[in-house]
């Protein structure tokens, strides 16, 4: 290890920075930042730098560096194109013991900045010692992706309750394990929906009354099947629950994704074979929020488009259980995106809507009539096993029989395949098509030859019932 890794605070101690252009500039930024009392010497400053001399938020001590600057400072950096320059401000800063830092001249540094990912008051700094700064910073932007936002203010809250932690909890073993609880249960994520009243009243209840909070349930939509259609947030969940219920549309690669040792149960559906019937899903959903876990209830899509979810969180909100939402990624813009097929376009159509290909046996019949209108794209969820039916009425209500259509299967995955016909040919194409798949009924089918994209795509005749596979 070349380096110690610290943190200094500079908070209202004098920095001497020389140099006054672009480079500088970003240093002072950071050292503003900080609380530093920047002090400035260079012949001239660049405009940014001329604005917070003249409001004198930095001080311009001199347009020349002497030894002498350097007897009152805390750090220094020198920042300037003058080679020789840094290296006395270096051996003069280095004889006085003085931490310096030359910008990108490691030889010339005894200390070094690092990429800093900021969720002050939490900081993680990232370095790679001077040898390859890029790699340090592409590091970075992946932390930084994987920290919530909300990080900096549960570390506050958290650094106004550790004294009355300790007075309740009188070990470092008990201490430790309320904050894991904590940082992974109903108080992180109250933190993360940004009611903190309601986080604090947590803390409150698990420090005098242990195991009287429930858990709660979160409902994450997974996306159509590329891992990396998951949000953000929905990684940060699914990496701190306890347990996940998840469904046959969730993909490998997202599961692979959830916390390691979190329990995993498949609830998941098929058409025609229920493995769990949704009252017994509602049920365990509840059962496991009431032992005070973190239950994820990991769905495909969107959990709120033909999902079910909200079944399931009128199940939580019966029982008394608190829950939050992630949206997801849904079937008909992921797998429609990854074709190259656009569910609106100036040209062709005007609007777009979802439809549900299964429905409750006593549930009012579709307005078919209004399906059928034209310069409107439909994307039909679960809709193979009656693609005969949605053929024949959408022609019958005036929908003509050569509209373009499009039955995408297994959208966004390795193995997607598209298939395009026209209206006349979907129980067809439907037929043959692998499972879970989507279909799309407008004339902006027409535009998938020219802008798929997904992997690599062979020619194929406009709308000859061709098949496409994608792998």
């Amino acid at each position: 290890m070349d380096y110690l890794p610290i943190f200094a605070e500079v908070k209202d101690r004098p920095v001497l920075v020389v140099g006054g252009g672009e480079i500088a500039a970003r240093k002072i930024t950071f050292l503003r930042r900080a609380g530093a009392q920047v002090q400035v010497v260079a012949q001239r400053l660049s405009p940014e730098l001329q604005q917070l001399a003249d409001t004198q938020a930095i001080h311009w001590l001199d347009t020349a560096f002497a030894e002498s600057q350097l007897e009152q400072v805390f750090l220094v950096i020198a920042a300037t194109n003058d080679a020789a320059l840094n290296r006395r401000v270096f051996d003069a800063a280095n004889a006085r013991h003085r931490l310096v830092n030359v910008v990108d001249d490691q030889p010339l540094c005894s200390f070094i900045f690092p990429s800093i990912v900021d969720r002050s008051p939490l900081l993680v700094a990232i370095s790679s010692g001077g040898n390859a700064p890029v790699l340090a910073r592409l590091l970075r932007e992946k932390i930084e992706a994987l920290l919530p936002g909300n990080l900096g203010r549960m570390a506050e809250v958290a650094g106004r309750w550790r004294t009355r932690i300790k007075a309740y909890r009188r070990t470092t073993d008990e201490r430790r394990r309320f904050w894991e609880s904590a940082f992974r249960g109903r108080f992180a994520s109250l933190m993360a929906a940004g009611d903190e009243p309601a986080a604090e009243k947590v803390l409150e209840a698990e420090l005098t009354q242990p195991g009287s909070s429930s858990g709660e349930i979160i409902l994450v939509g997974a996306g159509p099947g590329d891992a990396g259609l998951l949000t953000l947030r929905g990684l940060q969940v699914i990496q701190q629950a306890d347990v996940v219920f998840y469904d046959h549309l969730v993909s490998d690669a997202v599961l692979e994704l959830t916390r390691r040792d979190a329990d995993k149960i498949c609830v998941g559906k098929r058409a025609g074979s229920h493995a769990v019937a949704q009252h017994d899903t509602n049920r365990m959903l509840v059962e496991a929020a009431r032992e005070g876990k973190t239950v994820v209830r990991l769905k495909g899509g969107d959990p709120f488009i033909f999902g079910r979810g909200g079944e399931e969180l009128q199940a939580a909100a019966a029982a008394g259980i608190p829950f939050q939402v992630v949206p997801g990624v849904t079937a008909a813009s992921g797998a429609t995106a990854y074709a190259g097929i656009p569910l609106t376009h100036r040209d062709f159509a005007q609007s777009v809507t979802f439809v549900t290909g299964h429905y409750k046996a006593d549930s009012a019949p579709f307005d078919w009539s209004l399906l059928a209108k034209s310069r409107q794209t439909l994307a039909i969820y679960m809709g193979t096993m009656k693609a005969a039916e949605i053929s024949t009425q959408l022609i019958a209500h005036g929908r003509d029989k050569t509209t373009p259509v499009a039955v995408l299967s297994r959208g966004t995955r390795a193995d997607q395949q598209v298939t395009t016909g026209t209206l006349e040919q979907l129980e067809e194409l439907a037929k043959a098509a692998p499972m879970p798949a989507l279909l799309v009924v407008g004339e902006v089918v027409g535009l998938h030859r020219e802008l798929a994209w997904f992997q690599h795509s062979t020619a194929a005749e406009a709308f000859d019932a061709s098949v496409i596979n994608l792998a």
